[in-house]
């Protein structure tokens, strides 16, 4: 007899940061970016728990740290209302295709529509297959017409002082 793993979602504490980090590079391992982890226990430390930039879900099953989402608060001018857009969301391979990713997701809604958000949002890379299932499979859609931009360390100080053209 199959038995039913016992799912567990819970608001991450100070003590998750090493757990935090550890998923944040095995993210970026299954990525394939795993050299771009710059961060370090300090800085999400203050990130999270002093500054509270962003907010941190784990996901356990049957007692054993199996994933977690890293999540912030958006604005839609055209909306007139917040939104939640979820930067993280990572399930131990082992523990896919239990209902451990389908837990952590639907809290994050649960989150949004308790807070009265107009928007949930997330970018997914292009290859990931099993990513674009899951989420279609949750009722997302891509966004198409639209393409992600992004400026980083130098690039964002050459912006801050680019002549005017």
């Amino acid at each position: 007899m199959k038995t039913t793993p016992r799912i567990t979602v819970r608001k991450a504490v100070p003590e998750d940061i090493a757990q935090i980090l550890s998923f944040i590079r095995e993210l970026a391992g299954y990525e394939r970016v795993p050299d771009e982890v710059v961060t370090d226990e300090g800085m999400l430390h203050k990130a999270l728990f002093t500054d509270h930039k962003a907010e941190t879900l784990i996901v356990e099953c049957d007692g054993k740290s199996a994933g977690f989402a890293l999540f912030f608060q958006t604005f839609s001018s055209w909306l007139g209302r917040g939104g939640i857009y979820i930067d993280d969301l990572y399930v131990r391979p082992e523990f896919r295709s239990k209902g451990v990713g389908t837990a952590l997701f639907q809290q994050i809604a649960k989150i949004a529509v308790d807070r009265n958000c107009g928007r949930l949002e997330w970018s997914c890379p292009e290859w990931s297959a099993p990513s674009i299932a899951f989420y279609r499979a949750m009722g997302a859609e891509p966004m198409n017409g639209w393409t992600v931009f992004r400026l980083e360390g130098p690039q964002i100080r050459q912006a801050a002082t680019r002549k005017k053209r």
